[in-house]
C-alpha cells in the first residue's frame, strides 16, 4: 500500500496510560506515558523530536481530550478516530497492538478524522451543554416538589398548570411559614387562577407533615439556585454568542426553534458549513438519518446511528414542539407521519428536515420560508380529489366538483 504520511503516531488513550507507537522511515518505537500533564509533555516531546506530521488516537470517552489539547497548540495536526472503523485483528488484542495498528493505519490513509470544532465553539458547546443539564435536573427538582405535594394532599398541580408560578409559589411559601387554612392559601390565587378560587380550596385542603414542609422549603432552596445558576450561563453565553447573531436569528425563524435550540444547534456544528459538502452529510454526521443494512437480497433494521446525541435530542424536541402548532408544513409533516409509523419516527423524520433546513439558511444567508400547513395536499391536488370523489361514490352519492371563485 502507498505511503501517504512518513512519519506519524497512533496513540492508545486510557485514563491512567497512553500507549503510542511511532512509525518512521527507520522502523518503529513505542512507549508508555502516564495521562498527568508533566507526562503528557513528554509524549509531545517525544513526538516532536521524531518529526511526526499526524497522531491519531481513538475517542474513548473524554480521555482524549487532555492529550489533544496539548497537540493541537503544538501544531501537530491530531486525529480523533471511531474506534469501531479501526479494530484490530482478533485474538491480538493488546495496548502496544492498538496503537501499532492505529499508526499503521494512519500511515496509508486508511483512517478519517472525527469533527472537532476549534477550541473556542469547544468552550461554547461545553458551556451550553453544562446549561441544558442544569435545565434538566432543575426540572427533576420541580417533578420532586410536585411528588412531595402528593404525598400531603395537595392536588395544587390538578389546578394549576404551573405549580410554580407566582400564584402557586406565594402558596408554597404560606405553607413553609405554617400556614394550613386552604381559605387563606386559596386566596393568594391571582390573574387567571382567581376564577377557579372554590377549586383551589379543595385541592389545598391537605394533611402536610413537618418532614415534608421541611423537604419543601429545601427543594424551593435548589430551584432558586438552579435558576439563578442558569441566568449566569445564560449572560456567558450570550457574551460568546455575540459574533453569531445573524445566524441566530436566521435559525429563530424555523418553526420550533426558540432561542436556547438555535445556541444549542450553533454550538454543536458551528456556522461553517463547507465542513459538511451536503445536508445529507449533515444529517448522516448528526445521527438522524435512517441506517442501511441489506446483505443477500434482504433489508434488515434502518434504525437510526448513533451521532450526536446532544444535537439529536434537541432537534427531537424541537419536532416535538413544531408538533404543537399549526398552519405549518413541519407540522403537517409531523402529523402525516406520526398517523402511519407513531409519533417517535416522526420527531426524528422532522428534526432531520429541521436540520436540513438548518444548513440551507446557514449555507444561503437567507431567513426560512413557510410552505403552508396545506403544502403535502396542494402538491397531489388531483389525485387527492380523485381519491376523494371515487370514495363518497362508493357510498352511494353523487359527486359534483365546482371550483370556488378566486377570493
Amino acid at each position: 500500500m502507498e505511503v501517504l504520511h512518513e512519519r506519524c503516531c497512533g496513540l492508545d488513550v486510557h485514563k491512567k496510560s497512553i500507549t503510542a507507537c511511532i512509525i518512521t522511515p527507520k522502523g518503529k518505537e513505542i512507549r508508555t506515558f502516564s495521562t498527568m500533564t508533566s507526562n503528557l509533555m513528554e509524549l509531545v516531546d517525544w513526538v516532536k523530536n521524531n518529526r511526526c506530521s499526524h497522531v491519531a488516537m481513538e475517542s474513548t470517552g473524554d480521555y482524549w481530550k487532555p492529550i489533544f489539547n496539548l497537540l493541537e497548540l503544538e501544531e501537530l495536526q491530531p486525529m480523533v478516530v471511531n474506534a469501531q472503523h479501526i479494530k484490530t485483528v482478533p485474538g491480538r488484542k493488546t495496548d502496544v497492538k492498538d496503537a501499532e495498528w492505529i499508526a499503521k493505519l494512519l500511515r496509508h490513509g486508511l483512517v478519517e478524522g472525527s469533527f472537532i470544532p476549534n477550541r473556542e465553539q469547544r468552550e461554547l458547546r461545553e458551556i451550553i451543554r453544562y446549561r441544558r443539564s442544569i435545565i434538566e435536573e432543575r426540572t427533576r427538582e420541580v417533578n420532586r416538589l410536585q411528588k412531595v405535594l402528593e404525598g400531603g394532599n395537595i392536588k395544587l398541580s390538578s389546578v394549576a398548570s404551573n405549580v410554580l408560578g407566582v400564584s402557586g409559589r406565594n402558596m408554597l411559601e404560606a405553607m413553609i411559614n405554617g400556614e394550613s387554612d386552604p381559605i387563606k392559601l386559596a386566596d393568594f390565587a391571582q390573574k387567571k387562577l382567581k376564577t377557579k378560587k372554590e377549586e383551589l380550596k379543595l385541592a389545598l385542603d391537605g394533611r402536610v407533615g413537618k418532614h415534608q414542609l421541611l423537604m419543601l422549603e429545601k427543594q424551593l432552596s435548589h430551584i432558586d439556585y438552579l435558576n439563578q445558576l442558569i441566568s449566569e450561563l445564560d449572560e456567558e453565553i450570550d457574551a460568546r454568542m455575540a459574533p453569531f447573531s445573524e445566524d441566530l436569528k436566521l435559525l429563530d425563524t424555523i418553526p420550533g426553534v426558540g432561542k436556547r435550540t438555535a445556541e444549542q444547534i450553533l454550538a454543536e456544528i458551528g456556522t461553517d458549513m463547507s465542513r459538511f459538502p451536503t445536508p445529507g452529510h449533515l444529517c448522516s454526521w448528526a445521527g438522524m438519518t435512517p441506517g442501511h443494512d441489506e446483505s443477500a437480497g434482504k433489508k434488515r433494521s434502518s434504525k437510526t446511528r448513533k451521532g450526536n446525541k446532544k444535537l439529536r435530542s434537541a432537534l427531537v424536541e424541537a419536532a416535538r414542539s413544531v408538533g404543537r402548532k399549526k398552519n405549518s408544513y413541519l407540522s403537517a409533516q409531523y402529523h402525516r407521519i406520526a398517523a402511519r409509523r407513531g409519533k417517535n419516527r416522526a420527531a426524528v423524520a422532522v428534526g432531520h428536515t429541521i436540520l436540513t433546513i438548518v444548513h440551507i439558511l446557514l449555507t444561503r444567508k437567507q431567513a426560512y420560508m413557510e410552505l403552508g400547513f396545506d403544502y403535502f395536499d396542494n402538491r397531489k391536488r388531483d389525485i387527492l380529489i380523485k381519491n376523494s370523489i371515487k370514495r363518497l361514490e362508493s357510498l352511494g352519492l353523487t359527486v359534483s366538483i365546482q371550483e370556488q371563485p378566486a377570493s
